[in-house]
């Protein structure tokens, strides 16, 4: 399981989701909602969340993509149970509190691709 806002697809978006992919047998992905995204990057998103989820849904490798709660962050991974998830190399989460919530799921740091040149804000920022 993944998370992240997909502003855009990009080649380090699709970097991490292929690692993500390489990780087990079953690709899930969580589209962040439009409002989280605003309270966490003081923004809005280019594309909503209905947009992201589409272009998501649209790689063939991704099995399953849905719309993060509202509210409650950890309320697919308690539904779901993934065995491992992959967190991005620059998403800002409390990576022990994760693990003291969830000791029997996987975590891991994924790595960059060319994050000075393939960053979503840095991309926006040239627009």
């Amino acid at each position: 399981m993944g998370f992240g806002t997909f502003d855009g697809l990009h080649p380090g978006h699709m970097y991490y989701l292929r690692q993500l992919d390489a990780l087990g047998d079953e690709l899930i992905v969580l589209i962040a909602r439009d409002r989280n995204v605003k309270k966490t990057k003081g923004k809005l998103p280019q594309h909503n969340e209905k947009e992201r989820l589409s272009a998501v849904k649209d790689l063939k490798f991704v099995n399953r993509v849905l719309i993060g709660h509202s509210s409650d962050y950890y309320h697919w991974i308690r539904k779901i149970r993934p065995d491992i998830i992959g967190l991005g190399y620059d998403q800002m989460t409390n990576l022990d509190g994760l693990k003291k919530t969830f000791p029997d799921i996987e975590i891991v740091r994924l790595d960059p691709y060319e994050p000075e040149k393939y960053k979503s804000s840095l991309l926006r920022d040239k627009e």
